[in-house]
């Protein structure tokens, strides 16, 4: 498969900055990361999967109390790759493990980073505190702590470049390698 990068290095760096720019900008983790890997995996676009990540965003619908978009946008993403199919759900051939393997990857790694995976444990992990986003007041607190001016940008960006490594990994694994442009 051919990727419009010259080597991983690059494709990993592109995914990371993508991601913290869409997610600087635009806001939403869970899409902020899918969007990023599709924009870098082309082969990944899904605009029914993109649009279905939309509540997905800070920890469940803004709650918090879920885990960080940037997990489960990173698990949509490899399961598009690497999940089983609706008309093949019996999974005879066991699919699915490989995405459940991946996806404890990825956990694994939100967990040896900020000690959770989940939202509200990420934001007192990088903010100092946890802001309840669908609250107005915390809203507005959250902005001014950088919460989308450095610090989600930055938690989203790592987990898109984490989830690239892992599709990388995991397509070579396959037999299926990445052709970089010379």
């Amino acid at each position: 498969m051919q990727l419009p990068y010259r080597s991983q290095k690059e494709l990993f760096d592109a995914v990371e900055k993508r991601a913290y720019q869409f997610e600087k900008e635009y806001h939403g983790c869970a899409q902020c990361v899918l969007g990023a890997l599709m924009e870098c995996f082309p082969f990944l676009r899904d605009h029914g999967a993109f649009k279905s990540a939309t509540g997905l965003g800070g920890g469940v619908g803004l709650s918090i109390e879920g885990s960080c978009g940037g997990l489960t946008g990173g698990v949509m993403a490899m399961g598009l790759l690497f999940g089983r199919e609706l008309d093949n759900l019996a999974d005879k051939e066991g699919l699915r493990f490989c995405s459940y393997r991946l996806a404890n990857r990825l956990h694994e790694r939100f967990v040896e980073e900020y000690g959770s995976s989940v939202c509200k444990n990420i934001h007192e992990k990088v903010l100092g505190k946890a802001y309840r986003l669908n609250n107005p007041d915390e809203w507005d607190q959250f902005l001014e702590a950088g919460g989308h001016s450095t610090k989600c940008p930055q938690v989203v960006g790592k987990a898109a470049r984490w989830t690239a490594e892992l599709i990388v990994a995991e397509a070579e694994v396959q037999g299926r390698k990445f052709s970089y442009q010379s």
